[in-house]
């Protein structure tokens, strides 16, 4: 049984979006080899089972020597001691430093057994087996301890993690390996309208090349989960139908105009035969209509036909969706205030989510828009940043007025 809401009813857009979370899970965890692990996010905590460094090594190329024997050594009264060996990086010394004795160490190499620190080489002199210094040294100079970075049980990283080169890194200095991750999410695409034309093919009157998919296969990608594309179905309910039916096994489906109120807008009819759907109107500029529930199982969130509002949609609703199934920690992009630098931004019964490039000036984040701010102006995209918001309300953000922006990219293409 379809469920419709009232034509009338708006929600707001945290209503909206709880609604929508609320039926999305983390999926299955699967292991990848950890250098494919890139972007993906961990399903279990991380722990280390060893120590890392796994022994005390040395952090310089120099002696390692017993700190009690350098008590005495000033300049005017060096000490020396005997050059007893050496070893290298990836070698252990073999025998134990006693009194009077140094060993030749490079970096990374174990400290030797009965050694207790390292003397760079530049602050010694050398002649024969005889090394001479002219300072004291102190217990564990120079000498990195078994277990700095990490010890047996210390938590490397949180379930929801999603890591970066630097998790990557920590995790392969322990031996973590294959990484436990999160499945990929398989979201399927599919654009509707008579008037949408794929790329590579001419246009006849009338019709526009579809530029939604296109962006949303990237959005997606983004947001780290796998685009399939349906392609375009047609204003015609056997195209929607079959269309629609290839979306079976997704985890989402993500569909592009079709849910306002149009004499054309079949999305409503067909999904009603075939799924439990609710249509919604949010209290959002750009995009207000959205569909929201499951066709044969897979969950749909049917988003508006203008670009920018099936852009900002996705932002709002989609990318979360995701994120939720990926099990990652921040779900949501993060908000940061900004100083609003531009033309008056009226507020209305409606949020508004003004394109915008930010720059750092003086310490603060500035926000400037992008341009005309047209639902149909792919170009109010390019560049953009953040959305700043406008919220409901009365009265006017004016320039130089502090407002909060919703960050779009993890690295900010900063303004020159």
């Amino acid at each position: 049984m379809a469920e419709t809401a009232p034509v009338k009813a708006m929600l707001s857009v945290e209503e909206a979006r709880e609604r929508v979370l609320a039926r999305f899970q983390p999926l299955a965890a699967e292991e990848v080899p950890l250098t494919e692990a890139l972007g993906r996010v961990l399903a279990i905590d991380a722990v280390a089972r060893e120590a890392s460094p796994p022994f005390a090594n040395s952090a310089m190329d120099g002696y390692a020597l017993r700190s009690l024997d350098t008590r005495a050594a000033t300049p005017d009264t060096p000490v020396s001691l005997r050059l007893a060996g050496e070893v290298p990086a990836g070698n252990v010394y073999a025998g134990e430093v006693g009194p009077g004795e140094a060993v030749r160490i490079l970096t990374g190499a174990p400290v030797p057994a009965g050694a207790d620190a390292v003397i760079q080489q530049e602050l010694v002199s050398v002649a024969g087996d005889a090394v001479t210094l002219e300072a004291p040294v102190a217990v564990g100079n120079n000498i990195r301890e078994a277990g700095e970075d990490a010890r047996p049980g210390t938590l490397l990283a949180r379930a929801g993690t999603e890591l970066g080169p630097a998790e990557i890194a920590l995790l392969a200095s322990l031996g973590v390996s294959p990484a436990r991750v999160t499945r990929r999410p398989r979201v399927a695409i599919l654009a509707t309208g008579n008037e949408l034309e794929r790329l590579g093919e001419p246009l006849r009157p009338g019709q526009i090349y579809d530029s939604n998919t296109p962006y949303l296969i990237a959005a997606v990608t983004r947001a780290g989960a796998t685009p399939v594309s349906l392609g375009v179905a047609r204003d015609l309910e056997d195209d929607l139908r079959a269309k629609l039916g290839a979306a079976r096994g997704f985890d989402l489906l993500l569909t592009s105009g079709g849910v306002s109120v149009g004499d054309y807008d079949l999305v409503k009819r067909v999904l009603s035969e075939r799924g439990s759907m609710t249509f919604w109107r949010v209290r959002l500029k750009p995009g207000k209509p959205l569909a929201f529930g499951a066709l044969d199982g897979t969950p749909l969130l049917g988003l508006p036909g203008n670009p920018v509002s099936a852009a900002v949609t996705f932002e709002l609703f989609g990318r979360p969706a995701i994120r939720r199934m990926l099990g990652a920690a921040q779900v949501e992009r993060p908000e940061v205030e900004v100083v609003y630098e531009g033309r008056d931004l009226r507020r209305g019964d409606r949020r508004q989510y003004v394109r915008v490039r930010l720059a750092s000036r003086g310490g603060r984040l500035v926000a400037r828009d992008t341009g005309e701010q047209e639902s149909h102006l792919i170009s109010s995209l390019q560049g953009a940043t953040a959305l700043l918001i406008a919220p409901e309300g009365e009265g006017v953000i004016r320039a130089g007025e502090l407002a909060r922006a919703l960050l779009l990219n993890d690295a900010l293409p900063w303004e020159a």
